[in-house]
């Protein structure tokens, strides 16, 4: 019960003021001066008054609130190492019980660490978790917060926190522990492919050791070396950056007996391998509509280095001229196709026939060429099905396609075959997706026998149009077409000339993103996505082994001809190894080398300063006697906002003094006879003293 007086003016305060005051002064001045009766007026004024200003008493009934208390348990990753899930767990239930007895406690547990979002599992973040929690909560109703965590927070305050309560944290894990990890301390994001690339890293121990130690270096899932590392020391290392695109440089040391985990016994670094300038050999027999379709496709492309030459003059063509005043430069063949042949990464033939310009043995050495890894395209015109077609000479033991002397002058789309509809070097082509396709016509296709490799494109009577062939290491492309020119041109409209143009070129160079049989991994934030290009039907499905060693299977669903697709939330943060068929990927989920593992010994001194700030404490739940031994909690008490919050053995938590008002009794002390019979009383009393 709360009883209070309040006063209920049956006139406005300034009437009551103006009629009061006059009668107040005069019955004080009768006082002062004694007169007789003036005990009685002052007696009636004052009961005149009290009916007047009806004071009245109030009952407040009042329902006391509950302090708020937040129990933060952190689930991250590094809380799954040894026993402390174990530990987590019986502290929770314990606590939960102890504060279940005290009534004036509303507990509210709140779990961190288990998110979806990959930014919030690669560190533990309790503060933001507990800030929460007490969103909605009145500052004085805040009474405390107890943390269950292995210490390693990321965002804890350097002082108090936000709140003006105690803040408690029991430690998991135990304070001998042991570990050993490695990080990289300079990691370039691009390297160069084919060059090494120089890094630096570093072997740290908690027992500060200095010995010597193994270091396995492996590239995209290769080991290509063992390093031998002083531990604590940074170590120079250098790498091969196999190939463009994404490449994995992983680093790996044993785990010592022991050792808490092995989880950051492993580093990371993502490095874009960038292809220097690619170098390219055009050899144009002679001008023609499109012979500067290619060459300007080509110098347009920043990455490419283009050397052209077109033959202007054959050696058969005798006009008198003296050596010395022509204009021409010499076509340096030796040079191109002997000394530097190894240099290009692709030789384009556009339009050309063997007139005796290029020696018959140099042919030789290009079949050679290709054999051995490089890249030929044949833009083949009329002159393949002629008498001096190259496919005459050494190098048709490198062409996918021999002539059959016809040439079609024939108006016609060209169209994607159904393996062209799945490669990757005509799949999706702009136009391609309608019928007739939505581009201009080709007048010219060049007729061959037996071909050999992919036909992914057909012209005229649906003869090949466009061959994609392996040779030994090398590969070999075949347009039986010299009317790509039109497209380029605008004619009716045009059609994707550099998207085909640029696309064969690049298979012909090894691009890995065209290759037929393809598999690839990347990490989504906490999802795994897997991508597989395939020319057969059904890939079956992925093989996945996560980064704690489990096993899982994804199921691979068609997405367009030749792509299958496939994803898997994860909540493990690391490597990945993807496997479908004889083709296998890695991924990494999740940030490289997240704090959530760079160092997993558990600590009380993050915590200490917040703790501290606030009254609050740091203490460990398992004793240091024994590796997992069962957790001891402390007592909890109910202490006010002005006590001690802490002690050897037990944790306080604030109680509040805010309560709920839920219902009011008024008491009029003037009100009813009673105040009428005071009252006149009162002046009764006045009256007969006065008439005396």
């Amino acid at each position: 019960m709360n009883w209070s007086i309040s006063f209920e003016p049956l006139i406005s305060w300034p009437l009551l003021t103006l009629a009061l005051v006059p009668l107040a002064l005069l019955a004080l001045v009768g006082l002062w001066f004694r007169q007789r009766g003036s005990v009685f007026r002052f007696i009636a004024l004052l009961a005149l008054a009290a009916a007047l200003f009806n004071p009245v008493f109030l009952n407040e009934e009042r329902e006391p609130l509950k302090s708020v208390v937040a129990l933060v348990v952190d689930r991250s990753q590094s809380q799954d190492i040894g026993d402390r899930t174990k530990q987590t767990d019986e502290a929770l239930a314990g606590l939960q019980q102890r504060l279940g007895r005290f009534k004036q406690f509303d507990v509210r547990v709140v779990e961190a660490g288990k998110s979806e979002a990959a930014e919030e599992r690669t560190e533990t973040r309790l503060f933001g978790a507990l800030e929460g929690a007490f969103r909605d909560v009145p500052p004085s109703r805040i009474g405390g917060a107890i943390m269950i965590t292995d210490g390693e927070v990321h965002d804890a305050p350097p002082g108090a926190p936000d709140f003006n309560a105690p803040l408690h944290a029991l430690i998991t894990g135990n304070d001998h522990e042991k570990d050993r990890r490695i990080r990289f301390e300079n990691a370039p994001r691009f390297g160069l492919v084919g060059k090494p690339l120089d890094m630096t890293y570093r072997v740290i121990s908690t027992e500060n050791e200095t010995g010597p130690v193994d270091v396995r270096v492996s590239v995209n899932g290769e080991q290509v070396a063992v390093e031998h590392a002083t531990v604590g020391q940074a170590m120079p290392l250098q790498v091969t950056i196999p190939g463009a695109g994404r490449n994995i440089v992983e680093l790996a040391i044993d785990r010592e007996p022991g050792e808490l985990t092995d989880t950051n016994n492993r580093a990371i670094a993502l490095i874009d391998g960038i292809r220097e300038n690619l170098r390219v050999l055009l050899v144009s027999g002679e001008p023609h509509a499109g012979e500067r379709t290619w060459r300007n496709l080509l110098k347009s492309d920043a990455s490419v280095d283009l050397v052209h030459f077109t033959i202007l003059r054959p050696p058969e063509k005798q006009d008198g001229t003296p050596i010395n005043e022509l204009s021409l430069i010499a076509f340096p063949t030796r040079e191109l196709f002997v000394e530097k042949i190894k240099d290009f990464d692709l030789i384009i033939f556009d339009r050309y026939q063997h007139r005796d310009v290029l020696p018959i043995l140099y042919y030789d050495y290009i079949s050679e060429y290709v054999e051995k890894g490089g890249a030929l395209l044949i833009a083949a015109g009329p002159e393949y099905a002629g008498e001096s077609s190259i496919a005459r000479t050494p190098l048709m033991s490198a062409l996918p396609a021999m002539p059959t002397g016809e040439v079609v002058d024939k108006a016609f789309y060209p169209r994607l075959t159904e393996l062209g509809q799945r490669h990757p070097v005509t799949r999706g082509l702009d136009g391609s997706a309608t019928e007739p396709p939505h581009w201009s016509r080709w007048f010219r296709t060049i007729g061959v026998q037996n071909p050999e490799g992919a036909v992914v494109m057909k012209g005229a009577d649906n003869r090949p149009l466009l061959l994609l062939d392996r040779k030994g290491e090398g590969r070999v492309g075949m347009l039986l077409s010299d009317q790509g020119w039109l497209w380029a041109r605008g004619f009716e409209g045009g059609g994707p000339h550099v998207q085909l143009y640029r696309r064969i070129a690049h298979w012909l160079m090894k691009e890995p993103e065209l290759e037929e049989e393809r598999l690839t991994a990347d990490g989504r934030g906490m999802v795994l996505e897997i991508r597989r290009q395939t020319m057969a039907d059904d890939p079956g499905p992925a093989q996945i082994i996560t980064p704690s060693g489990k096993t899982l299977t994804v199921k691979l669903k068609k997405s367009e001809p030749g792509v299958f697709l496939g994803s898997v939330e994860t909540s493990e943060i690391g490597l990945y190894q993807v496997a479908n068929g004889d083709l296998t990927a890695l991924a990494h989920v999740g940030p490289v080398n997240a704090p959530e593992f760079a160092d997993v010994i558990s600590t009380e001194s993050r915590l200490k300063a917040p703790a501290e700030a606030t009254g609050g404490s740091v203490r460990r739940l398992a004793s240091s006697t024994a590796l997992g031994s069962d957790v001891t909690l402390p007592s909890i008490v109910p202490v006010r906002s002005a006590g001690a919050a802490s002690g050897n053995d037990w944790i306080g938590l604030r109680t509040t003094d805010d309560s709920v008002l839920k219902a009011v009794s008024r008491v009029p002390l003037f009100g009813g006879f009673l105040g009428l019979g005071l009252l006149l009383l009162a002046m009764g009393s006045m009256w007969y003293r006065e008439g005396r």
